[in-house]
C-alpha cells in the first residue's frame, strides 16, 4: 500500500511530460503556420503621379512596371496607381512619399522650385536632345553620388527625363527671341522661366494639369513644353504655331518612402531594386523619344506652322539669351553655397558620354 501512491505520481508526472510535448508540438506548427502565412501576406503600394490614365507613360510604362513587380513577387507586391495627381498635387508629390502619406511618387523636381537645384542643372539647354540622354544623365549624377544628397530623405527608384521643350503658341510663330516680348508663356521651371525671362516674354508657373484652360482663357499666350505631352495634355487642339528649338529639357523622377521600402523583405527589396536605375531610365527614355517623333509629325500632317531650329546654342538670334539664362541658373546656385559650376562640368561628361 505504501507504493501505490508512488505509482500514482509516475503515472501523474508522465502524463504531464506527454502534455506538454504535445503542447509543444502544437506551438512549433503554429509557428511555422504563422510564417508562412507572413511570407504570402500582400503589401500594397500606392503610387501617385501627375500623368492622366491615358497617358502613353501611365499606359506603357507605370502600368506594366506594376504588374511585373506583383508577377515577380507572386502577388506579395501590388501597386495601385493614382494617375493625375490621385493622392498628392504634382507640387508637392516628393514630400507627399517622404513623409508616407503616399508610398511611391513621381513628380518633375521642376515644380517644387529651390528644392531640387544641383538637379535642375541638367535642365540647361545644350545638355540634351532626347529623352534617353537625359534620364541616362540624371541616373549617371544621382549614381555617381553628384546629385544623390537631394534625395537622401526618399528612396529613389529611377530617374527619366522627357523630350526637349519645344515652344507652341496660340496666335502667331517665334521665329527669333525677340517674337516673344511681351508674351505670357508658361514655364515648367526655374531653369525656363530664366531663360524666357531673358527674351522678354513673362514666365507664368502652371502645373501640367491646368495648361489647358489656361491656353483656352488666354492666361498664357503659350508654353514651353516637350512634343510627347503636347498630345498627351491636348495642347495639340489649341496650339497651331511651333518652334521647335530645345529649349531645356525636364527631369522626373520616381521615388519611394524610406520606412516602406525598409519595411519590405530582402526578396520583396530585390524584385524592386531589379526594376529600378538606369534600365527603367532608359526604357522611360525610349518611350518620349517615340512619341515626340510621332507628335511631331502629326503637327506638320495638320498643317501647322512650325520652325525648326536644332542647334540654338550656335545660332545668331537664340545663342545670347539662352547663354544669359544659363549663367543667370548657375549664378543663383552658387549663391546658395552649391558648386553649380562643378556639376554643371559633370552634367556636360554625363551628356557626353550619354549621348546617342
Amino acid at each position: 500500500m505504501r507504493f501505490a501512491p508512488l505509482f500514482y505520481i509516475g503515472a501523474l508526472a508522465a502524463v504531464s511530460l506527454l502534455g506538454c510535448s504535445n503542447q509543444s508540438d502544437t506551438s512549433s506548427d503554429d509557428g511555422a503556420t504563422t510564417t508562412a502565412a507572413a511570407s504570402q501576406e500582400t503589401t500594397t503600394l500606392r503610387f501617385s503621379h501627375f500623368w492622366p490614365a491615358t497617358s502613353n507613360i501611365s499606359k506603357e510604362i507605370f502600368e506594366p512596371w506594376a504588374k511585373k513587380l506583383e508577377d515577380e513577387s507572386g502577388g506579395r507586391l501590388k501597386v495601385e496607381l493614382y494617375p493625375s495627381a490621385g493622392l498628392a498635387k504634382a507640387d508637392v508629390t516628393y514630400e507627399a512619399t517622404a513623409k508616407g502619406t503616399i508610398d511611391i511618387g513621381s513628380q518633375v523636381q521642376g515644380y517644387t522650385a529651390g528644392r531640387f537645384p544641383l538637379t535642375q542643372i541638367t535642365e540647361l539647354p545644350g545638355l540634351s536632345n532626347s529623352a534617353v540622354q537625359m534620364g541616362c544623365m540624371l541616373q549617371t549624377l544621382y549614381e555617381d553620388g553628384t546629385i544623390a544628397s537631394e534625395y537622401e530623405d526618399t528612396h529613389l527608384l529611377f530617374m527619366y527625363g522627357v523630350g526637349p521643350g519645344a515652344l507652341h503658341t496660340t496666335d502667331k510663330l517665334i521665329r527669333t527671341p525677340a517674337d516673344m516680348k511681351g508674351m505670357r508663356i508658361r514655364r515648367p521651371s526655374a531653369v525656363a522661366g530664366d531663360i524666357i525671362e531673358k527674351m522678354g516674354a513673362s514666365p507664368v508657373g502652371l502645373p501640367a494639369n491646368d495648361m489647358y484652360t489656361s491656353l483656352q482663357r488666354g492666361v498664357v499666350d503659350g508654353l514651353s513644353f516637350p512634343w510627347e505631352a503636347v498630345t498627351t495634355f491636348k495642347i495639340n487642339e489649341l496650339t497651331n504655331y511651333h518652334t521647335n528649338l530645345p529649349l531645356y529639357t525636364s527631369a522626373v523622377m520616381v521615388t519611394m518612402n524610406k520606412d516602406t521600402y525598409n519595411g519590405l523583405s530582402d526578396d520583396l527589396k530585390k524584385i524592386i531594386d531589379n526594376n529600378s536605375g538606369m534600365a527603367m531610365a532608359n526604357q522611360t527614355g525610349e518611350m518620349f523619344d517615340k512619341y515626340d517623333d510621332i507628335a511631331i509629325q502629326a503637327a506638320r500632317d495638320n498643317g501647322d506652322e512650325m520652325i525648326d531650329i536644332p542647334d540654338p546654342l550656335n545660332d545668331p538670334d537664340w545663342k545670347g539669351p539662352l547663354l544669359e539664362g544659363t549663367q543667370k541658373y548657375l549664378d543663383d546656385v552658387n549663391a546658395l553655397g552649391l558648386d553649380a559650376d562643378g556639376v554643371y562640368e559633370k552634367a556636360k561628361a554625363a551628356s557626353a558620354a550619354c549621348a546617342i
